[in-house]
């Protein structure tokens, strides 16, 4: 299993693989039971693991670097219930966090989500793009845009407006009774 195919979907608990996705929403399966279903993008959003930042005293980081420093911090994993535990916890695993504005919450789920990775034996780490396909994004793409073509019965109707309009409009006037 992959770190890169990884999302949360808001409302429900837990980590999700993203098995397919479709225009209406997603197919995904449960880290925890493994069970796998449809999400309406209509009602929940995703979120790739690989995309969430968390704040720090200096620039945002990576979820992965703190979930790297909760692993190298080893021991054991502070009960998710208990707010001044996690807090404590990642004072010590990873002090540069701007806990003024990571809240308790974000930490909780921060231990939740690590549990669940270290149980499925996830390989915590970014998926490295291509150099080629890195050039490819840095460098800016100048494309001349064709010209829009519009489909024949369109073209139709459009020239058949054109030519109503400039045709004189006939007006009845109503004769004035004397």
């Amino acid at each position: 299993m992959e770190y890169s195919k990884l999302v949360a979907v808001t409302g429900l608990p837990g980590l999700f693989e993203l098995i397919n996705s479709k225009t209406d929403g997603a197919i995904v399966r449960s880290l925890e039971d493994k069970s796998t279903r449809f999400v309406s993008s209509r009602v929940h959003n995703f979120s790739h693991l690989e995309s969430i930042e968390v704040y720090t005293i200096r620039d945002n980081v990576n979820l992965v670097d703190v979930f790297n420093a909760m692993d190298k911090a080893g021991g054991k994993l502070p009960d998710e219930k208990d707010d001044a535990a996690v807090k404590k916890y990642f004072e010590k695993a990873y002090p540069d966090m701007d806990f003024e504005r990571v809240y308790a919450s974000d930490m909780k789920k921060m231990v939740k989500w690590f549990e669940v990775l270290k149980k499925n034996n996830v390989e915590i780490k970014l998926s490295e793009i291509p150099e080629e396909a890195e050039e490819e994004i840095t460098e800016p793409v100048a494309e001349e845009k064709p010209a829009k073509k519009t489909p024949a019965k369109k073209k139709e109707a459009s020239t058949a407006e054109a030519k109503a309009e400039e045709a004189p409009k006939k007006t009845t006037r109503k004769k004035k009774a004397e």
